[in-house]
């Protein structure tokens, strides 16, 4: 058989970042729903924390890598939602358990910068 095996347009195989981005994009749209100022926010995925990263002093100091992160908005820059990819795929077993995962810190994140709890964020937040 001479041939692709599937049409240009469709992906024989995601890499796993894009996968990963993928969950966190389903989050927001889960989210924005009911959150359509979320329009409003960047959603993005790094690989890693920074050791250097403003702000984050903080969430390393008592020795626990973060998930997520958040960066106000300013100087005329979006708010902006981090999610820590290598450390929620440390902490996850398979797709369902890594969603999962992924959707809590997206909710956590946007609580935090809107100056709410998580559970007003997503009402099922913590059930899975």
């Amino acid at each position: 058989m001479r041939g692709p095996i599937a049409p240009p347009q469709v992906p024989l195989a995601a890499s796993r970042a894009e996968v990963f981005a993928d969950l966190v994009q389903d989050s927001v749209e889960r989210l924005e729903r009911h959150w359509p100022q979320l329009a409003d926010i960047d959603f993005l995925v790094l690989e890693v924390p920074r050791l250097d990263g403003r702000g984050e002093q903080a969430a390393w100091a008592d020795g626990t890598v973060p998930l997520g992160g958040t960066l106000p908005a300013q100087d005329g820059r979006r708010a902006r939602v981090v999610v820590y990819r290598r450390p929620v795929e440390i902490r996850t077993k398979g797709r369902d358990e890594r969603a999962a995962l992924v959707h809590e810190v997206v909710v956590e994140q946007v609580a935090e910068l809107l100056g709410l709890t998580p559970e007003t964020v997503d009402p099922r937040y913590g059930e899975d």
